[in-house]
């Protein structure tokens, strides 16, 4: 069987949570399926590190995708030529994409569909496409996988598609992130807090993920904080910063607020590892892996009650309504003077994470191919 893959999403030291879940997927898939051929088709040059096995062909084909109108191109028209050329008995899109001018079977991982609840939270065109486009992926895939419970039921009835024609494949956790010693919390926390502990926030700075609304949450915890608490902010720009920018200029405890940018993941693992609490209040998300991350690490986490998110969390967590700026203060205030809770919470996501792996992602994703091929 010859399966192709959309891998525009493997770029080295940019992976974003779908792109994560492309590479611990594939990386599984590839290795214990050697009887198949995987054609991975890139839209750049690529790493030799995201060739798992000897079953992987690559394919470098442009343009890159960084625009809807490159979007429209390279699935409508450049796709097709690749599932020809290669006889593609399947074509799997880890980000949903799919091509409507091929009849090879399709499988379409649709991980949210944030862009039908909040369209205004990205550029114009971007949301154009998504709205547009993806209620047609839904209904010509073969099969769809989604990451949450609550997106298969959200897709069922934003896209009016048959529900038994969805798989559920949970995120997963990244090995490497496990507790870390006291001297490597003291060495991290002196690099990016002069020594202070810290809230933690990690993700894309995008309008969904409610930064706004935790930077001002954090300024009413430091109006009562005795303890010189920090906050840090983990990630890269993505969509419409300015408010975030703005909102952090008119803090009052802006000095006590770090942003690192994008950080590789060995790094993460050591700021992971040396937080006080996650602090993770997102308006609207499709899984939310900071969440099972930060159990794996060893920390507590506050997170949002909409969504996905406490399919997730389950009971291992502190809750707050995410439009809600006292709450998420007051989570914080709890979490930073209540070590007892703060224990009990990790004890509880060292089972709670156990839910949730990489290993059976990627065995049912697989299942889902076979479902597609039938």
């Amino acid at each position: 069987m010859v399966i192709a893959v959309n891998t525009r999403l493997l770029q080295k030291g940019k992976l974003e949570g779908i792109g994560w879940f492309t590479l611990e997927t594939l990386r599984r898939i590839t290795t214990e399926h050697k009887e198949h051929q995987f054609i991975f088709i890139f839209d750049r040059p690529f790493d030799k590190d995201y060739l798992f096995s000897d079953n992987i062909t690559p394919v470098v084909l442009p343009p890159p995708t960084r625009h809807p109108f490159l979007w429209y191109i390279w699935f409508q028209f450049q796709i097709p030529r690749v599932l020809k050329r290669y006889k593609a008995d399947l074509f799997l899109s880890p980000d949903g994409y799919l091509s409507l001018r091929t009849k090879v079977p399709q499988l379409a991982v649709i991980h949210d569909v944030n862009f039908v609840h909040r369209p205004d939270d990205l550029p114009w065109l971007t949301a154009k496409y998504y709205n547009y486009f993806f209620p047609k992926f839904a209904k010509i895939a073969r099969r769809i996988a989604t990451v949450s419970l609550y997106s298969k039921e959200d897709i069922t009835r934003w896209f009016k598609v048959d529900y038994d024609k969805i798989d559920v494949v949970y995120d997963g956790i990244n090995q490497a992130f496990t507790p870390t010693s006291k001297e490597e919390q003291e060495q991290t926390r002196k690099k990016y807090t002069d020594g202070h502990e810290y809230f933690l926030f990690i993700g894309a700075l995008h309008p969904r993920k409610n930064i706004c609304g935790l930077l001002k949450a954090f300024d009413a915890f430091k109006s009562v904080d005795k303890k010189g608490i920090k906050l840090v902010i983990v990630g890269g720009e993505m969509f419409k910063t300015g408010e975030i920018y703005e909102t952090y200029s008119n803090m009052r405890a802006a000095n006590d607020v770090v942003f690192t940018g994008r950080v590789h993941s060995k790094e993460l693992h050591q700021i992971l590892g040396a937080g006080l609490a996650l602090t993770f209040v997102p308006f609207f998300e499709g899984f939310g892996i900071p969440i099972i991350e930060a159990m794996s690490a060893g920390i507590p986490v506050i997170c949002s009650n909409t969504t996905s998110v406490p399919e997730v969390g389950g009971n291992a967590v502190v809750y707050a309504d995410p439009c809600k700026i006292d709450e998420i203060a007051d989570a914080m205030i709890t979490l930073a003077n209540d070590e007892k809770l703060r224990k009990e919470l990790v004890a509880k996501g060292n089972i709670q994470k156990k839910k949730f792996s990489w290993d059976e992602t990627a065995r049912k994703l697989w299942i889902s191919v076979e479902k597609s091929l039938q």
